[in-house]
């Protein structure tokens, strides 16, 4: 410790371990002690603060300061980055060469889906008598056409291209005819069919009549279709039925007054 001699000090220390990147602000223990009989000592604790200074000893800077590094790349490091992109991108190659030259299977993953197998056809068919949802002409032989038949013994009124067997005749007379004419044919048996069959279509329809509840006054009516004769039956309870009912009443209520 040196004196300024002007009510200050000066301290020199021999330690050399103030680091300004590991601590800034460093606590140093000072023991002062005189030369006087008894001796007097003081001890007291010494804050000190690292700064960067210049030749002269003007401090410059205090306090910690980030220390950039180089942000520059060495060429071993670019070296192995190009190499690392090179090695992927020759994989990315082999693998996508492996793939199209992989035979596809017979069977898809995506074809053994349920759903993949549910085909919806609109063909609303009446059964085997359905000649419309079905092209007729080719379930028949367009050379060899049977006469019509005349079912129960009935003989139409609609005219045809070929004469209907009689009764006389015995096996049926096979002919070849155009493609028009056979068709034609067919629409006519089928015609004639259906003018003698009783039981085809339309039939008649069931109705369905509503119940529209309990609300009226004169409950039920049944007793209206009794078998019994006038005189048996008493008719006095159509009084009961209102106002509503009161011509009903006097026809039936009395029997001295209808229709004298």
């Amino acid at each position: 410790m040196f004196n300024q001699h002007n009510n200050t000090a000066s301290i020199v220390t021999k330690r050399g371990g103030f680091r300004r990147r590991e601590q800034v602000l460093y606590q140093l223990p000072v023991l002062i002690v005189d030369s006087g009989s008894p001796a007097l000592s003081s001890t007291n604790t010494l804050s000190v603060s690292v700064c960067d200074c210049d030749s002269d000893g003007v401090a410059q800077s205090c306090g910690v300061v980030a220390y950039t590094l180089p942000a520059g790349l060495s060429t071993g490091a670019l070296v192995a980055i190009l190499g690392c992109i090179i090695t992927l991108l020759v994989m990315v190659l082999l693998i996508v060469s492996m793939r199209r030259r992989k035979k596809e299977p017979l069977i898809l993953e995506e074809e053994r889906d349920v759903r993949e197998n549910i085909v919806r056809y609109d063909d609303e068919g009446g059964g085997e008598e359905d000649t419309e949802a079905f092209d007729m002409v080719a379930l028949r032989n367009l050379n060899v056409i049977r006469d019509p038949k005349v079912r129960r013994d009935v003989t139409p009124d609609t005219p045809t291209f070929f004469p209907y067997p009689t009764s006389s005749s015995s096996l049926p007379v096979y002919k070849t005819l155009p493609d028009n004419v056979v068709f034609r044919e067919f629409i006519w048996d089928r015609l004639k069919d259906a003018d003698v069959d009783p039981s085809a279509p339309p039939y008649d329809s069931l109705q369905t009549y509503a119940f529209e509840g309990n609300g009226s006054v004169a409950e039920s009516l049944s007793s209206l279709e009794s078998l019994s004769t006038d005189s048996e039956q008493n008719y006095d309870y159509l009084s009961n039925w209102g106002p509503r009912f009161k011509k009903l009443a006097d026809l039936y209520g009395d029997g001295n007054n209808v229709f004298s």
